[in-house]
């Protein structure tokens, strides 16, 4: 209870000034995944407990409640759109578009409506990373426009905007130049901006904390959580520990920060291996002896990685690169466990505010979810894992039955139910764990087919799940 407790609480923070209940932000209630209260569908699908079921242009954006409104985004082929709907009906109150001119090359999982927007009853921020970040007023109007990019991200921009106090905050990583902007919400004046020096490809939207001196923004970004101070964007401390690319969104309970991180399957207990130093390289690899090793003259694991480990993108390995190579070889996967820092604390707080650390099969892509009092991850082939939040210990793992598939969407939960959804559209509602109990199993209780893919998180109002696939948004009450 006191666990639960901490989360409704952490979720209050999500965006000052709003009702903790608005799912106004990717994951909802300070990115928490947790919906307010309020009884939801077991039993649905494309012919069952529809609410509404309305086409939507193409787009990966979670749908954002605010205002009583649904927001999303979505983008065609020379055009933005930001969408407001009615929440009971689907029907379009207002859509706002931005003439695209720019067609960046992502990864597949990815595209170009893919951040989610960060929505208030008057304001509407969205981040459109081939046109930059938008600000509209409650009905739709453009109030401002933020020219951001090109950017240099291995897999595409993913980060999502969030409020932060009296501010739009939005994390920029990339190869390099990375960093955390704030933004005036009426004008779009940028009122503080922080480089991220460490940051590389990087997709993961921060979350917030009220500490003893102010409002903190912690992101996480290669190899470091950090802590940024909301008034003026310095950083106050960090934990390292993390791996060199992150997508996750941080779990905060309002006394721990729980983060998980993948970067890729070297990153494994069992698969990591060590680079040669830079010398050893290059008396290698540096045939022409310009002290760079190029494209045609790498070999080996070097060859494979060149486009991860070639920063500036132009075509040399050079020294400082062969270092975040090494760095990126060093990190390993898993979960954090981290005590934020108090007063008078600030800096490398990694090896006093580490509470606990996990190191085995976690989720690249999905944010994890804290609620009951379990931990719970999917990961993208599907095996769902239930940590301990104190301790870091399993308590169960498995399979989805009935649902074994990729997944790319985070798991949200309410009413006592945890709602998983697949690439392949497969709606699985789940029975969250009982602390405690002996011998714990994972109990499927539904498995709902949708008939279309699914990359976008869902989102919960009271008594409403919203789920967004590649073609329509679909709004679900409780069945009868």
């Amino acid at each position: 209870m006191r666990r639960l407790l901490l989360c409704l609480t952490a979720a209050a923070l999500a965006a000052p000034g709003a009702a903790a209940s608005e799912w106004d932000r990717f994951r909802g209630p300070n990115g928490s995944g947790i919906g307010p209260d309020g009884p939801l569908p077991t039993i649905f699908g494309p012919d069952q407990a529809v609410l509404f079921r309305v086409p939507t242009p193409a787009g990966h954006s979670s749908p954002i409640l605010a205002g009583g409104r649904v927001h999303l985004t979505g983008f065609s082929e020379d055009r933005f759109h930001t969408i407001a709907l009615d929440p009971e009906t689907g029907e379009e109150i207002w859509r706002a578009e931005a003439e695209r001119s720019r067609n960046t090359i992502v990864d597949s999982r990815n595209n170009a409506a893919s951040p989610s927007v960060a929505a208030a009853p008057d304001g509407v921020y969205a981040f459109f990373p081939d046109l930059g970040l938008i600000g509209y007023d409650g009905a739709g109007r453009e109030k401002w426009r933020a020219p951001l990019g090109p950017f240099d991200n291995l897999y595409g921009m993913g980060a999502s905007p969030i409020l932060a106090g009296d501010a739009v905050v939005l994390v920029l990583d990339q190869n390099l130049g990375s960093e955390i902007v704030a933004f005036h919400p009426d004008t779009g004046e940028v009122l503080w901006r922080t480089p991220r020096p460490e940051a590389t490809s990087g997709h993961s939207t921060p979350v917030l904390r009220e500490a003893a001196d102010g409002l903190e923004i912690l992101a996480p970004g290669s190899f470091l959580l950090t802590a940024y101070r909301a008034a003026d964007g310095a950083a106050s401390w960090w934990v390292r520990g993390l791996p060199w690319e992150m997508k996750s969104t941080p779990l905060f309970d309002g006394e721990t920060v729980y983060v998980n991180g993948y970067g890729a399957p070297l990153n494994q207990p069992g698969n990591r291996m060590t680079a040669p130093s830079f010398a050893e390289a290059l008396a290698a690899q540096d045939s022409d002896g310009d002290g760079g090793i190029a494209r045609d003259e790498a070999t080996g694991h070097p060859a494979s990685w060149f486009g991860v480990i070639d920063l500036s993108g132009d075509g040399v390995l050079q020294a400082h690169e062969w270092t975040y190579y090494e760095a990126v070889l060093a990190s390993r996967n898993g979960v954090l466990a981290i005590r934020p820092g108090e007063s008078g604390e600030a800096g490398d707080l990694t090896e006093q505010n580490t509470v606990w650390s996990y190191h085995r099969r976690v989720p690249q892509l999905p944010s994890p979810l804290l609620y009951g009092g379990v931990l719970y991850m999917v990961n993208d082939g599907g095996i769902v894992t239930a940590l301990d939040p104190d301790s870091g210990a399993m308590l169960a793992q498995g399979r989805l039955r009935g649902a074994v598939d990729a997944y790319y969407a985070s798991p949200v939960a309410a009413d006592g139910k945890i709602y998983f959804v697949s690439e392949l559209g497969m709606a699985v509602v789940v029975r969250p764990l009982t602390p405690g109990e002996d011998s714990p199993e994972l109990e499927v209780v539904r498995v709902n087919p949708l008939g279309e893919s699914v990359y976008a998180t869902p989102a919960i109002a009271p008594s409403r799940l919203y789920i967004r696939t590649v073609e329509h948004l679909y709004a679900f009450a409780p069945e009868p």
